[in-house]
């Protein structure tokens, strides 16, 4: 935005929101500038107006600067992918020999799993044939396999895993990164989702101020025009555009100060702004159609393929984190009949070892933390009754199941944790939710304790009042 003694924006007198800028912490900001005391960029005295998505320093040195959060909604099969126990072979059929933990819904004998399973990397690492790209590229990745979450049921285990609570009205995961360390391109969205007809509660900014709430991209298509709406102005020249933005601007701004602060009106302010430099900078990075045919054939097509090299193009672009989700509903959901996950498995497998080889191609992998996440895991037992007369999968397990990590600072080739021999609850390490969000925080530079927002009266934080670093994991 053009300075208030431009040509064409009339002077103003300093709004409440200016003054706090001026003096150091910026409207919106002032709970994280106690978080993080001095440590605030651009807000000097004499600096003007601040944006809350400017870049800022985090409390420590990171190691990882972006996140890519690539969400496979509906309960992957740990024990189907990459948690291989050999003892359901020998007791499929069977009873599970101790008092069967308590379920969604109904649940019958042992069931082995139906895929071959083979050893890659260094360490020798189970993977079955679900994933036979990902497979041998495991020793880029962390493999954690003794998360656990409370909930087993897909909405409150969705937001539990992106915002650190099983009910809505907290602040996603993407939100408290991005109103920590702002965003190093003032010309995207800090925080970008894409998702295929989702809803947003699992990217809210919540009480945060709004300017923090992921941007939704629901149409993952090739061409930007059709993808984001209304990049383009016919009727107005682009410094037509400018003057009629400014002016609307400078009487919102007026209106702010007047207001004494309205985080609303704040987060239109930024996004008025965000959105017409989006213009120029959004059909160049939305457009994959650059890429080259190699790479396009490397993530192949669909959705979720898209979405993963779009979000490569994002964070290299200086968006601070992207969301990728799978589907429009719970696909990996297999009640029924657990071969359906061979159908979802085929959509992912190529994009995430596509993502993971072109970071570490470009150099971005080792400052970009990816998460390959879901909600929980599925029980090695049957799931019985409701849903018709196929009874070959697995009910929702919110015990144990796996996550996978690469880049940002954590150890590649690394197995941490496991599951009891049938695969029902971490035994040996276990993650809770809280646990991975204060360990992808430190490595972003935070100590999630100190990451807090004050609102009604108590200061919040994204891993509520759990969580502790998993040191082992980090490189």
């Amino acid at each position: 935005m053009d300075a208030p003694n431009s040509p064409h924006v009339m002077p103003r007198p300093m709004s409440r929101r200016e003054a706090l800028a001026r003096v150091g912490a910026g409207f919106g900001l002032v709970g994280l500038g106690g978080a993080l005391g001095s440590s605030l960029q651009g807000a000097s005295i004499g600096a003007g107006p601040v944006s809350p998505l400017a870049p800022k320093q985090p409390q420590f040195a990171p190691k990882a600067k972006r996140v890519i959060y690539l969400f496979l909604s509906g309960g992957v099969s740990h024990i189907d992918t990459f948690d291989r126990k050999t003892l359901l072979d020998k007791y499929d059929g069977k009873p599970l020999p101790y008092e069967t933990p308590a379920t969604q819904f109904a649940t019958g004998n042992l069931m082995r799993s139906p895929f071959e399973w083979k050893q890659y990397g260094q360490n020798g690492t189970w993977v079955s044939e679900l994933f036979p790209k990902v497979a041998p590229m495991i020793d880029d990745f962390c493999l954690i396999r003794s998360m656990y979450t409370d909930i087993p049921n897909h909405p409150p285990g969705q937001l539990m895993m992106t915002t650190g609570f099983s009910r809505p009205g907290r602040p996603s995961m993407g939100s408290w990164v991005t109103y920590g360390l702002g965003s190093e391109n003032q010309n995207l969205p800090a925080f970008i989702v894409l998702a295929p007809g989702g809803d947003n509660f699992r990217w809210s900014a919540g009480f945060l101020p709004a300017v923090y709430q992921g941007t939704l991209v629901s149409d993952i298509v090739s061409d930007p025009q059709k993808q984001v709406q209304y990049l383009s102005n016919s009727r107005l020249t682009r410094e037509q555009q400018r003057r009629q933005l400014d002016l609307i601007q400078q009487m919102n701004h007026n209106y702010l100060g007047e207001l004494g602060g309205a985080p609303e009106l704040e987060a239109t302010i930024q996004s008025m702004e965000t959105a017409f430099t989006m213009q120029t900078a959004a059909p160049e990075v939305f457009d994959i159609r650059k890429e080259s045919k190699a790479t396009l054939d490397r993530y192949g097509d669909g959705d979720f393929a898209r979405g993963c090299l779009m979000a490569r193009r994002l964070v290299e672009a200086g968006v601070r984190m992207v969301q990728v989700y799978y589907g429009v509903k719970q696909e990996w959901d297999q009640h029924e009949d657990i071969m359906g996950h061979k159908v979802h498995a085929r959509n992912c497998d190529p994009p995430i070892a596509a993502l993971i080889q072109d970071l570490k191609e470009r150099g971005l992998l080792d400052d970009t933390l990816v998460i390959v996440g879901t909600e929980f895991g599925r029980t090695p037992v049957l799931n019985l009754g409701g849903f018709q007369s196929i009874h070959n999968g697995r009910d929702h397990n919110h015990y144990g199941f796996s996550v996978l990590l690469a880049g940002g600072g954590v150890k590649p080739g690394l197995v941490y944790g496991a599951t009891d021999e049938f695969g029902f609850k971490a035994t040996e390490n276990p993650v809770h939710v809280h646990d991975l969000h204060a360990t992808c925080l430190h490595l972003l530079g935070f100590d999630h304790e100190k990451l807090t927002y004050r609102y009604s009266g108590r200061d919040f934080r994204l891993t509520d009042v759990g969580g502790n670093v998993v040191r082992d994991i980090l490189a």
